[in-house]
């Protein structure tokens, strides 16, 4: 008999009871056992007896990166030492490492969410998971493995390492499910392309962490590999790590475990609640967290609520995927635009491959340029190079309403990268 790592109690009156629960717990745990946070909680006139409800939420102070990072080495801290097993970290704008403390149970809720992940992507204890991320102080790597321990399929831990060693595993282990950035699992796609080894190989499934993609990158790597299903899997060290939520198969956004956090969308300029549909940033209340609990945790994720029921009937809540950073917007030429935006304008343009890279630069008069570097998929047409670049010029300027020159390059010019892959490249400081 196969074990669920699902919610007992799922439907949303039942949700919204663990949720008032959990917050109860977290705002007094915090409040009781963490200076940062009795502080910063007595500074708003709130203590943990104004919750009564969901609605009091609001009353709650934000807190953001700063304030883990002004917190260093130890930020949040809401445990003895002596309780803490283990520490996680991911890198700061300003040097300083965002660093997260677990207790075993925070361990352990990381790994019942992760293996919730598997179960929502229907793997099963046969399959075998090569996990291509990062080990070390990311949760990456860490988190697939553990999570697929608890679920009880076979973890092939490779990290990631170089092509070949991966192509070697996914032919002797045949293994199932490959996880990775999107810009990895491209890349060995392409590499089992080049090596013809797609019918040596047992590849069913990928799950993309850590990474936004662009459909067009979603299809090229099926088309290479025949993988029946790629899903999206959201992670924050701040909150565990990735495993927080999973794309279904119905592939229409992202569950998330809202037994374990609260989301909300709010408008990063005023910080006011937005209504479900409308995108804004990511904003989470952790319920169980017991050695660094977040209250209204500012995550500069865009994104929004899916309020909708999802065709494959689970009941659990849905956000979109992540549509790109607050932290990520250039501005150019008095218009804010996200990387994003680009992305969705290449996935609509047939011949356009799915990399591609945003070059800006200020010119002797002081005007701002920006280039477009986007690859060819169908060289072989006539004149096809000035026709792909003459429909992304007119494209971005429709949608995006500013002009860019675009460069089109051969297949496979652009590089690869293990890691996530950078898009952005704003010249104009180095150039004034």
């Amino acid at each position: 008999m196969s074990v669920s790592f699902m919610p007992v109690r799922a439907d949303l009156e039942d949700l919204h009871d663990l949720q008032l629960q959990g917050l109860k717990w977290t705002v007094s745990h915090a409040y009781n056992n963490s200076p940062f946070y009795r502080d910063r909680l007595d500074k708003a006139g709130t203590t943990p007896a104004a919750i009564r409800s969901l609605d009091d939420l609001r009353r709650l102070p934000f807190t953001s990166a700063e304030d883990l990072q002004g917190g260093y080495p130890f930020p949040l801290r809401s445990v003895p030492f002596e309780k803490i097993v283990r520490i996680h970290a991911s890198s700061g704008t300003t040097g300083k490492r965002k660093v997260l403390t677990y207790t075993q149970k925070d361990i352990d809720d990381w790994a019942t969410m992760f293996a919730r992940c598997y179960e929502m992507a229907q793997l099963t204890t046969q399959d075998r998971v090569q996990i291509a991320v990062g080990y070390g102080l990311w949760t990456a790597g860490v988190g697939f493995q553990l999570g697929c321990e608890r679920f009880g399929a076979m973890a092939v831990p490779v990290g990631p390492a170089n092509t070949e060693i991966h192509c070697q595993l996914l032919e002797d282990m045949q293994s199932t499910v490959f996880c990775a950035t999107a810009s990895m699992a491209l890349l060995i796609a392409e590499e089992i392309e080049r090596r013809g080894m797609k019918n040596r190989i047992a590849l069913k499934k990928f799950i993309f962490g850590a990474e936004r993609h662009s459909r067009r990158m979603r299809q090229r790597i099926r088309d290479i590999t025949g993988a029946e299903h790629l899903f999206d899997i959201p992670g924050l060290t701040e909150l565990y790590g990735p495993g927080t939520g999973l794309e279904c198969i119905a592939h229409q956004g992202i569950h998330y475990w809202a037994d374990y956090f609260i989301l909300e969308i709010v408008n990063p300029e005023t910080l006011e609640l937005l209504p479900d549909g409308e995108v804004g940033e990511m904003v989470v209340t952790t319920l169980r967290k017991e050695a660094a609990p977040l209250i209204r945790y500012r995550t500069r994720d865009l994104t929004r609520i899916i309020p909708e029921p999802c065709p494959c009937g689970n009941p659990l809540p849905r956000h979109d995927h992540l549509l790109g950073r607050t932290d990520d917007m250039f501005i150019f030429r008095a218009v804010n635009i996200y990387p994003g935006q680009i992305e969705h304008v290449l996935s609509q343009i047939h011949g356009a491959g799915s990399e591609y890279q945003v070059h800006l630069h200020r010119r002797e008069d002081g005007r701002d340029v920006m280039l477009i570097k986007v690859e060819q998929m169908e060289p072989d047409l006539p004149d096809a190079d000035r026709r792909l670049a003459d429909i992304v010029t007119a494209e971005i300027r429709r949608q995006i309403m500013v002009r860019a020159q675009v460069e089109v390059l051969e297949y496979g010019t652009l590089p690869r990268t293990e890691r996530k892959s950078r898009r952005v490249f704003d010249h104009r400081v180095m150039e004034r």
